[in-house]
């Protein structure tokens, strides 16, 4: 088992599935606040077998996903405890539509698809069916909420899919908003960063839905310093990271995290905040990741900085971890990344390594010594944007 995590940074790349000129969704406000110590989390009878990562924010790109959402929507105000409580098995788009709330064009889109079990393919062929051209990508933007319909071929492309969907006429065209200024359809620096490091539909962002688009963009890392404990059977007991960060413009309040691992029998059982005030604490097992919101318990000045700390137990993974990994959007001042041994599984071999993005090669590989202590570590001044890890091997 492994895990990977992730600095919160920016990207600028161009996104697809703008077709016809739609706008992108005014954003998304944040959800209410959950309750700390132990995460919300799916129910352990309701795993799917999509794989992936965690995340400060870490993902496994290589895992397809749903177009269309099946759990039914989640009340706002028990956002992020109807999991813990009830046992039902909270959904990414479920967790969006319960820090949107339900009423939302996306939401409703999403909910409709799932509950018809249509696929995007197959909507757009009964769309053209119609003598209406609208692309999956169209489709999917719609429903995640880069973007909304809003010229007439979309428009009755809208009132169209209340039909296939079998909703009330004016059901989805109630819920658009109002036409947006033209602009640019590039990505945003904190979204188009994280898209040049992760990747289009990475685990992080399906995790996040609505608010990848707004992802910790008021923030940014300065200095982070990673603790990673394995076990006496190899697999990982538990991690803690401090994150110092800088605000970007005035008003900044709380960040975002997503910690993804890779091993499926792999949980976070316990969760505690030393610096900053816990307000969201959900795991998706589906996506095998766990998001967390940090406040920070005052409102940052412009360049301020305020320190995020915070400590993860896990459950044992069915099979021994083999690295640990970063990805940062942003240069990161200073970087320190430590593993600790137990006596008892001692690796033969420790090496680091960057990647250029999540899924590249490897690069820069340095072996590093053991230290006295059963620990491994690196330390990276102006550490780059990229994904840095580091790796280990057991004997025979």
């Amino acid at each position: 088992m492994s895990r990977r995590a992730d600095s919160d940074e920016t990207r600028a790349t161009a996104r697809p599935g703008r077709e016809d000129g739609d706008r992108p969704d005014p954003p998304d406000q944040p959800g209410p606040p959950g309750r700390g110590g132990r995460p919300d989390r799916d129910d352990r009878d309701s795993r799917d077998d999509r794989g992936w990562t965690a995340a400060d924010t870490d993902a496994r790109p290589d895992q397809p996903g749903a177009d269309a959402a099946s759990a039914e929507p989640v009340r706002t105000e028990e956002a992020h405890i109807t999991a813990a409580r009830t046992g039902r098995a909270l959904t990414t788009s479920a967790l969006h539509a319960a820090a949107t709330g339900a009423d939302t064009f996306p939401a409703v889109l999403r909910e409709a698809l799932g509950r018809r079990g249509l696929s995007l393919e197959r909507v757009s062929e009964r769309l053209k069916a119609r003598g209406i051209t609208i692309s999956q990508a169209t489709l999917s933007s719609w429903q995640r909420g880069r973007s909304q319909p809003e010229r007439a071929r979309s428009l009755r492309a809208v009132d169209v899919l209340e039909e296939i969907l079998d909703l009330p006429a004016g059901t989805l065209r109630s819920l658009l908003g109002p036409r947006r200024p033209r602009g640019r359809t590039t990505p945003p620096g904190a979204e188009g960063a994280a898209l040049q490091i992760l990747g289009e539909d990475s685990v992080v962002e399906k995790a996040l839905g609505a608010r990848f688009r707004h992802f910790n963009q008021e923030t940014s890392s300065l200095m982070v310093h990673d603790i990673v404990r394995i076990g006496e059977s190899g697999t990982m007991s538990g991690f803690s990271t401090t994150n110092v960060l800088r605000a970007g413009r005035a008003g900044a309040d709380r960040a975002l995290f997503v910690l993804s691992f890779d091993d499926e029998a792999a949980e976070p059982v316990d969760i505690r905040v030393t610096c900053g005030r816990l307000a969201e604490a959900t795991y998706l097992k589906g996506l095998k990741s766990l998001v967390l919101e940090i406040h920070f318990g005052r409102k940052l000045a412009k360049l301020d900085t305020t320190v995020v700390s915070y400590a993860v137990e896990v459950s044992p993974s069915l099979t021994p971890a083999t690295h640990y990994e970063r990805w940062s959007r942003t240069n990161l001042h200073e970087y320190l990344q430590q593993v600790y041994f137990h006596p008892g599984a001692l690796p033969v071999d420790c090496h680091r390594y960057v990647r250029e993005k999540v899924g590249a090669p490897p690069r820069a590989q340095r072996r590093i010594p053991m230290g006295a202590a059963h620990d491994v570590h690196v330390l990276t001044s102006r550490c780059k944007p990229g994904v840095h890890g580091v790796a280990w091997e057991y004997g025979p």
